[in-house]
Order: structure tokens, then C-alpha cells, then sequence
């Protein structure tokens, strides 16, 4: 039997809506089970643990199991590879900040695109680096600092948790900049710490939740934050930039990615669960407690921070000779 053109064209295209009404369907009722969030780092650290605490927000929000497993190595590679390997379902999202681009400067080859095999979710916290010295250093200020460190030609070292990471571009940044001559000393753990207390280093760019809680107890002097602003939750530091350095500006971050190929649909209510859970007070309070400080966006801005942030660096990690195996 021959149907009217008319019947036809209208059944054609109710076809057509089918996927789309389909892939709407799936978004509304997710998620249906379990929920992975994995975290390429080493597990007790503050970002662990406030990952940790928004996945119990939304395990309460979506009424199904919400985890995060720590998946280490190579940089966070390990991790953020699983995840752009994964099933891109939502089932399985990536926490990582500025490594997930940087890393592809660092390292000969990387097993994944940072650009092309992720779908940003949305920021999750903001924190500046924190420059800080032994108690006992004569240097007060960041200026201070750079007239000493001049004096002393090269006889300056500083602590970095690891090659690459922002600690340590931080400090050839600062390098660039002053034209003092510092030597970066790597650490595979928490010993920096005990080296700086005694001075057996001059200086560490850590990280805010470490060296303020140090700063405050007396046992570090830290001198000034790494971001072109001041860190609202240690408005009493100056900038670096506002400190004889203009234009000086290492702002960190975290944020939240899917595999590319993950339905629009899902995304953008991941997007809008996760930016929910990050204006909740009682969440924000919980993050403000490691001093990072809570902040949403759409994915648009998670992707523009991301390859602004690899512009910059890429020039800084070549011209340092900064590579890793």
C-alpha cells in the first residue's frame, strides 16, 4: 500500500526526532549506576579529599554509588588516559587541572589529545601557589627576596614536589622575570618540608592549603600568593605581581572532564548537578577549609582556561629544557 505523501514525510520525520528524543531520554534518567570519578593522584591529598566530598554530595543527589578511585603515574597520564579510553556513557569523569594539557610539553609522546579526547564538565576550585621561605630567612618580603637573591649569584635553591608541575613553573617563571638565578631541587615526598623548615633550601612555591597552614602556625614566613589577585582566603598576603614582579601570575585549578564523545545531553546536566554542588554553602565551606577556593563554570571556560594556560607554559617549559621521561 502507497501512503499519502503527506502521512509519509510526517512519519519520516518523527524518525528523524527519535535519536535525539532518545539521547534526552538517557539524560534525565541518569545516572542509573554506579558512578567512577577518577583522580590521578595520590590519595589523602587535599584535592582527594574535597573530590571525596563532592562525590558523597552526589551519590546523595542521584541516589546511586558515587566513587573516586585514585589511578597514579606518569604524570596523572594514567589516569586521564583511562578516562578518555572509557565508555563515554558519564559513568566514568576525570578530575585534573592544568597537567592534563601541560603534560603533552613534558613528556616525548602522551597517549591521549588534551583538546580533542576530552569534554570539559566544569571547574571546581581555584587556589594560588604560595611563595614561602625558612622562618629564619632574611628576606621579609619579595623584594627582599630578589636583592638577596641577586647578591647571592646562584646560590638560591628551591623546593619542587615534582618536574613539571606548577610549583616548578612557577619558580622558572619567577626566574624569567627577575633574572635571579635560582636551582630547582625535586623531591619525590613530603621531605621538602622538613628541608625547608631548617633551611636547608631558600624557598618553595607550595601550594596554598600546605604552606598558609604553615605560615600561620609560625613555622614557615610565607611572602606573597602566585595570582595576579589576591587569594581571598589569605587576603593578607600581597601578590608577587603587586610585589616587584608586574605581570607575574600562576594561578592553579581543578576541573571536571568526560571522554569526547559523551551525548550533549548528559553533558550539560553533569554540568548543571555539578555547578548545584558547588553553590551549596555548606560545600563551599568544606573546600574553603583546605584553602581552595569553590568555582564553577560552563565547559566553554574550562576549555578556554585550559589552552590559554598551554600557550603560556609551552614557552616557559621549552626554554627551560624541562622534560620528563
Amino acid at each position: 500500500m502507497k501512503l499519502p505523501r503527506r502521512t509519509f514525510l510526517h512519519l519520516a520525520a518523527g524518525a528523524a526526532t527519535l535519536p535525539a528524543i532518545s539521547s534526552f531520554a538517557r539524560a534525565q534518567s541518569y545516572p542509573t549506576r554506579l558512578v567512577r570519578i577518577i583522580v590521578p593522584f595520590a590519595a589523602g591529598g587535599a584535592l582527594d579529599v574535597i573530590v571525596r566530598v563532592i562525590a558523597n554530595r552526589l551519590s546523595e543527589t542521584w541516589h546511586v554509588p558515587v566513587v573516586v578511585e585514585n589511578r597514579l603515574g606518569a604524570g596523572g597520564n594514567i589516569g586521564s588516559e583511562a578516562v578518555a579510553r572509557s565508555n563515554p556513557d558519564g559513568y566514568t569523569i576525570l578530575c585534573n587541572g592544568p597537567a592534563i594539557g601541560l603534560n603533552q610539553y613534558l613528556f616525548n609522546r602522551l597517549p591521549y589529545d588534551p583538546i580533542r579526547d576530552f569534554a570539559p564538565v566544569s571547574l571546581l576550585s581555584s587556589f594560588p601557589n604560595v611563595m614561602t621561605v625558612p622562618k629564619e630567612s632574611p628576606a621579609n618580603s619579595v623584594a627582599e627576596f630578589i636583592d638577596i637573591a641577586r647578591l647571592k649569584a646562584g646560590k638560591i635553591s628551591y623546593a619542587i614536589p615534582g618536574v613539571g608541575t606548577t610549583q616548578h613553573l612557577a619558580g622558572e617563571l619567577f626566574k624569567r622575570m627577575t633574572g635571579v638565578e635560582m636551582t630547582a631541587v625535586p623531591y619525590r615526598d613530603a621531605s621538602f618540608m622538613n628541608d625547608l623548615f631548617v633551611g636547608r633550601v631558600d624557598l618553595m612555591f607550595g601550594v596554598a592549603g600546605l604552606m598558609l597552614e604553615q605560615h600561620r602556625t609560625g613555622r614557615l614566613r610565607a611572602l606573597g600568593v602566585t595570582s595576579s589577585k589576591r587569594f581571598p582566603l589569605a587576603s593578607e598576603l600581597p601578590t608577587i605581581a603587586e610585589s616587584g614582579v608586574p605581570g607575574f601570575d600562576v594561578s592553579s585549578w581543578f576541573a571536571f572532564w568526560l571522554p569526547a564523545k559523551i551525548s550533549p545531553d548528559i553533558l550539560r546536566k553533569l554540568n548543571a548537578d555539578f555547578v548545584a554542588v558547588l553553590a551549596d554553602p555548606s560545600i563551599q565551606a568544606k573546600v574553603e577549609q583546605l584553602f581552595y577556593l569553590p568555582i564553577s563554570s560552563t565547559p566553554e571556560e574550562v576549555s578556554a582556561l585550559l589552552k590559554s594556560d598551554m600557550e603560556k607554559w609551552s614557552v616557559v617549559i621549552k626554554e627551560a629544557g624541562i622534560k620528563l621521561e
